[in-house]
């Protein structure tokens, strides 16, 4: 009987054209983000992701106050801080100081735009602004929800691109620019398409919790495995299942926001990985980036 209920439950989810467009789009955006947030992990480029959250709300309501569709200010005011991140950094890695900086002058600017927008053009579009913070997955039209998925997918199609000689450059910077492999650049291009990433996760949770869905799977895949390429795709398979079970959530139980929902079970597998895989108090281990590091030359060799 629980079996019947819950097909009847996930064909009645299915029928509505809402819950397929958000999880067509949904699929497609933890895709990309399970594969740039492995990146962003590895590499320690965390904050870079918390600042790209706020820059994608101040790109947005620029883009709002000025008279402008959202998603040119969300993908122009990310893809460009992120270069200027890399840009400021050593070789295309944003650090710590160059984030903060730029961190504050662009939560200025977003509250100058806020204020803008909310005197201007409020009353065109007053609910824009909320979904550029807290997402607005189960409002994509197709149209839309088609668009997330094809840029998500060619989020995905460029990180697989990279994957090899980028993770190469994470795990061993010195030598792999010692044999050719342009570091930089590949920084570069890297927060190009984080950038690019955040901009369209905005669209399924928000600006103000584009971090979980980032950082949460990502950070999980690393604790339970220390194989590169098996973390990769670990990361991917928990986001993809963490945005479905979140969508399912919300649909069931429609007081739970869908972009709190899904970040509420990244976060929740988050923990779990932790408790699994506490790293022992009494003895030596090497480090996950060294055991990484290991199993990266071994199939590299």
């Amino acid at each position: 009987m629980n079996d019947m209920s819950g097909a009847y439950v996930s064909a009645a989810m299915l029928d509505q054209p809402f819950f397929r467009h958000a999880l067509l789009a949904g699929t497609a955006i933890a895709a990309a983000c399970g594969l740039v947030g492995y990146f962003l992990v590895l590499r320690a480029q965390v904050f870079t992701s918390d600042a790209l959250s706020h820059v994608a709300f101040t790109g947005a309501v620029a883009a709002l106050a000025f008279g402008y569709d959202p998603r040119l200010g969300l993908f122009g005011a990310t893809i460009a801080v992120a270069l200027l991140l890399g840009a400021l950094g050593r070789r295309g890695r944003a650090d710590d100081v160059a984030i903060g900086s730029v961190f504050s002058w662009v939560l200025g600017l977003g509250v100058f735009f806020l204020t803008l927008y909310t005197t201007t053009r409020s009353t065109a579009d007053s609910g824009a602004g909320v979904e550029v913070l807290f997402g607005s997955v189960f409002g994509l039209s197709s149209a839309r929800a088609q668009l997330a998925a094809w840029v998500a997918a060619g989020i995905c199609a460029a990180m697989l691109l990279l994957a090899r000689p980028l993770l190469f450059a994470s795990l061993d910077e010195t030598v792999a620019a010692a044999r050719g492999v342009p570091v930089r650049l590949l920084g570069m291009g890297f927060l190009a398409l984080a950038g690019a990433c955040a901009a369209e996760a905005v669209q399924a949770v928000g600006a103000l919790l584009l971090l979980g869905l980032l950082a949460a799977p990502a950070g999980a895949a690393q604790r339970l495995t220390s194989r590169p390429y098996g973390g990769l795709a670990l990361a991917v398979g928990l986001a993809v299942g963490e945005m479905w079970a979140g969508l399912a959530l919300s649909h069931a139980a429609p007081a739970l926001p869908p972009s709190f929902a899904i970040v509420s079970t990244a976060v929740a597998v988050y923990a779990l990985a932790v408790v699994i895989r506490r790293p022992p108090r009494h003895r030596a281990s090497p480090s996950l980036t060294s055991r990484m590091r290991q199993e990266h030359t071994k199939a590299h060799n």
